[in-house]
This record gives C-alpha cells, structure tokens and sequence, in this order.
C-alpha cells in the first residue's frame, strides 16, 4: 500500500468540495491503491459544517482514508502536504466590483502562499480553483518563493471538458471521441476555446473538429460563447454555481498531474507562462495546451496560431496584465 499522500482541500465545507471529497476518498485521482490522508481546512464559522462533512466521509467506509483532519488553522492545513487543491475563495456578490473581489482574495492567498512556503514539502502540487482562479494561483505562488512556479496550476480544466463536450454533443459522439481541444488564457469569459488543432474520431476515422463540423460560423461563434458563458447559464438555471462538473474537473487534472497525460493528447491548464512560445508576456498564469509526465508538464510546441486565434489570445493575455497589476499593486499593502 505504501506512505499515504496527504492532500489538502480549502473551502472544504463548501459544495464543490462535498462533490470532490468522495471522488478523491474513494481513489478516483491518486489510484484505487494509494492510501490518503485528507485534510479539510474553512473558516472557522464553517467548522460545525466541517464536522457533518467529517462524519459523512466515515460513514463512507472507504478502504484508502486513513485520516481526516478537519481544521480552521493554516499551520495544522498546510503541513507536510503533497498536494494543495485551494478551493475555497471570496466569492463576488452582487454589486461587487472585480476590484474588491481582487483585494478580497490577494488577501487569502497571500497567506495561503505563505503557508505552503513554511509548511508544505517543496515538491507540493498547488491547483488553484477558486475564483478570480489564474490571480489568486500568480499570488499565491509569488508568496511561496522557496517552491518552483512549475508547481502552481489554475483549473481551466472545466472549460476543456465543456468545449469537448459541446463538440461531441454537436456531432452526435462521445466526449472521448473528442481530443485536443484548447483553453487559452484566463477562466474568465474572455479565455479562448479553441479547436483548430483538435480532432475527433468519427465512425472509426480520426479527423479535424473543423473538417467534422463543417459550420466555421458556429465554431467561431455561438461555440465559443457558449464555452465561455457556461458557468453564468449554469447559474441562471440552478441558482447554484456549478459544482458537480468543477469537482470531476478538479478529478481530471490532478489526476493528470499525478500520472501523467494519454500518448497523443494534451490538456489545458492555467500555469506560468515564462517560456512559451506563442507570444504570451512572461510571468502571467494563463491556460495553455500542455502535456505530463513524471508529474512535470511542458507546453505543446509549434502549433500554428491563425489571426483569428491571436487576436483572441491577446485579448485574455491583457486582462490578465490588467489583473496582475491590480492584484500586485494589493499585495504589497495586504
């Protein structure tokens, strides 16, 4: 069975993570082999919450977790973690401008990165969920200074699964007949869904997403707005923001990162982005097309962007300039 991985989940009372406790507890992400301890961290009006949580993962009966620990304490959440899942962020309410909501949560994940820089192992996985996602992930790595910027991930993974499965819904074929597609930039409703390298398996033949659909006005249209608009239409709907698919989302990625991405494929995630090569500015946390292994990505290399693409990647890039620079600006006062 081995050492088990200790892994921490943030905003751990909160209904994402009722979604993403089970999946993880019952070996979902790290294997049906590996042991787990959980640690749950909220705050601390969210305790009593906590507790119900708590006993309902017992009452689970799961074979791999070994320990539980519930806490509203940064030094107990962070300590000696293997992966980080920081859930848990000010959410926007209404009337709030993106400003406040930026201030709100330079603050937490300041501390939040100082916490993994004192407490956690220096080979710690950070994936960064909650919202305003790709600044909260730049902050919270700038504040662990002694762990490598290549261990800071934002989820765009639920974007991805959304794109692809707007496209096999679209063609009448499952979501893994579906490969390849792209999120480029932020997980705000400017991120660019793209599928000019994409491709899906029809009737047995592997063939470009455009070429299958034949309806460029679509793919450039109504398909990325959808893409990019989903999270308010689920919203609207439920009167809930999405849990269920931000959770399996959550599953995807650090599933990824543990054991690495499928021969041929490759998958979107928020990471630094000093070093790419498709002009993006340095030192951003924007979504780019990447490929695992040995729990270290790369980015894809050498794909062909068309004017269409970099009008769009350009535009997620400068919202991302203009974030970071407000963010940065709170931090130093923060």
């Amino acid at each position: 069975m081995g050492e088990p991985v200790r892994v921490l989940v943030t905003g751990a009372a909160g209904q994402i993570a009722y979604s993403l406790l089970y999946s993880i507890a019952k070996g979902d992400v790290f294997g049906k082999d590996q042991p787990l301890v959980l640690v749950l961290l909220d705050i601390t009006p969210m305790m009593t919450v906590l507790e119900g949580v708590v006993m309902e993962l017992q009452d689970c009966a799961l074979p791999l977790l070994r320990e539980v620990i519930p806490t509203d304490k940064e030094e107990v959440a962070f300590k000696d973690l293997d992966v980080a899942i920081l859930v848990g962020s000010m959410p926007r309410r209404e009337g709030m401008e993106r400003k406040d909501l930026l201030k709100a949560n330079v603050k937490i994940f300041k501390s939040q990165g100082a916490a993994l820089d004192k407490y956690a192992k220096k080979t710690v996985k950070v994936v960064v969920v909650g919202n305003p996602a790709n600044t909260n992930c730049l902050i919270a790595s700038k504040s662990a200074p002694s762990i490598p910027k290549e261990n800071f991930s934002c989820l765009t993974r639920l974007d991805h699964n959304r794109a692809k499965s707007q496209i096999a819904l679209k063609l009448g074929v499952t979501a893994n007949d579906v490969k390849n597609v792209i999120i480029w930039g932020n997980h705000s409703s400017t991120q660019y869904p793209d599928v000019n390298h994409a491709k899906v398996n029809v009737k047995g033949k592997e063939v470009g997403v455009y070429e299958a659909i034949k309806d460029d006005s679509w793919l450039k249209g109504d398909f990325i707005l959808t893409v990019q608009q989903r999270g308010a239409a689920v919203i609207k709907a439920r009167k809930l923001s999405s849990a269920m698919s931000a959770a399996k989302a959550i599953c995807d990625h650090v599933r990824d990162i543990w054991f690495g991405t499928p021969a041929g494929e490759f998958v979107s995630m928020g990471v630094i982005s000093d070093g790419n090569s498709y002009g993006v500015p340095e030192d951003l946390l924007y979504s780019f097309p990447v490929v695992i292994k040995d729990k270290t990505w790369k980015f894809v290399e050498g794909l062909p962007i068309n004017d269409f693409s970099r009008e769009k990647m350009d535009l997620t890039a400068k919202e991302l300039t203009e974030e970071k620079e407000t963010a940065v600006e709170f931090l130093s006062s923060a």
